[in-house]
């Protein structure tokens, strides 16, 4: 068990000052090991998960006060608690996984209410790798559109993080899943994730193959975490009274368009963020053991944590090419 003597002073991180591209990443070696306060606990970051709104941040596209440390999910092990936080059901040494800001380093200091024990048989990799897509994932299919039995759903992006859970929490919802991704080479991880249909962009004609599996009515949902380039044509694909689920701008923000559009069909558009579903701990605790249940307790093997690659941190820029590139499958993870 870690005492106060235990802690360095320093740690390894990495800082933006200022947004732009992939340079802006500064990798140190001497930033100050933060310290708890009030209800906060200290974590020594073991694996840290990269995220698209990772580069959203860096790059300005949400704006955020600089300098600031990057991330928002880890998993590793408390090593001190706040004065609040050491009476909570915390202690030193637990496995945990959290939410919050400043992922990107060595320690972060994280609330106690956003923090999860990770349970006895779930590797903390394995936790990382899951945490954040898969609440995600599990949030939009639960309540930005609650996905029934026998549903025809679009899901773009379906072989990369989000969208490979979107597939398997869809196929154990009995779902019918039209996947669409970005290459040839990401067909049978879509296929093997639970896509009942897998379109290829650019080369499939996704409208058509839409209509023509639905019988020209449409999806009742569309998941979409690519954006601008996708939203429009997401519209044509939505069944009447169905939804357009905007949650990533992976090809740029959505314009505005004009809300009468909607009356064609009596479409919803909605444009969820995780956080706003997880705001209170009974909301976090509840998503959180479902997530936990869904794999851990998978006795018909329909799901599987993929991670794409586990980089250093110090290699922290050529993990945020890769996930821009839109060409990784799973999820990628920091090791600090």
């Amino acid at each position: 068990m870690s005492s106060a003597s235990d802690i360095p002073k320093t740690m390894k991180g990495v800082l933006i000052e200022k947004t732009g591209g992939t340079e802006v990443l500064q990798y140190r070696t001497n930033l100050p090991v933060p310290k708890p306060k009030d209800d906060e606990i200290l974590v020594r970051n073991e694996y840290i998960g990269v995220n698209y709104i990772d580069t959203y941040f860096r790059s300005g596209l949400y704006p955020s006060p600089k300098p600031e440390i990057l991330g928002r999910e880890a998993s590793g092990r408390i090593v001190s608690l706040g004065p609040s936080a050491s009476s909570s059901s915390f202690s030193q040494g637990d496995r945990v996984v959290w939410i919050g800001e400043a992922s990107y380093a060595e320690y972060s200091v994280v609330p106690a209410s956003k923090t999860t024990k990770i349970p006895d048989g779930i590797p903390t990799d394995t936790a990382c790798a899951a945490y954040l897509q898969g609440l995600t994932a599990l949030t939009l299919v639960e309540e930005a559109h609650r996905v029934e039995r026998g549903d025809w759903v679009l899901v773009l992006a379906a072989s990369g993080g989000v969208g490979g859970w979107l597939c398997q929490i869809l196929r154990a919802k009995a779902a019918r899943t039209i996947a669409v991704v970005g290459s040839q080479a990401k067909v049978e991880v879509a296929r093997d994730a639970g896509a009942d249909v897998v379109l290829v962009e650019g080369k499939d004609d996704v409208v058509s193959a839409v209509k023509k599996k639905t019988g020209g009515e449409g999806v009742r949902v569309v998941f979409d975490g690519v954006g601008k380039d996708t939203f429009e044509r997401g519209l044509e694909c939505v069944a009447r009274k169905g939804s357009m689920i905007s949650f990533g701008n992976a090809s740029g923000a959505v314009p505005p368009f004009p809300i009468a559009k909607l009356a064609a069909k009596n479409a919803k558009v909605a444009r969820p963020t995780l956080f706003n579903y997880i705001a209170t701990r009974e909301e976090l605790d509840h998503y959180t053991s479902r997530l936990f249940d869904l794999f851990h307790r998978d006795k018909d093997h329909l799901f599987t944590v993929r991670i794409h690659e586990v980089y250093l941190l110090s290699d922290v820029a050529r993990a945020h090419t890769d996930i821009e590139s839109r060409k990784t499958m799973g999820k990628l993870l920091l090791r600090p």
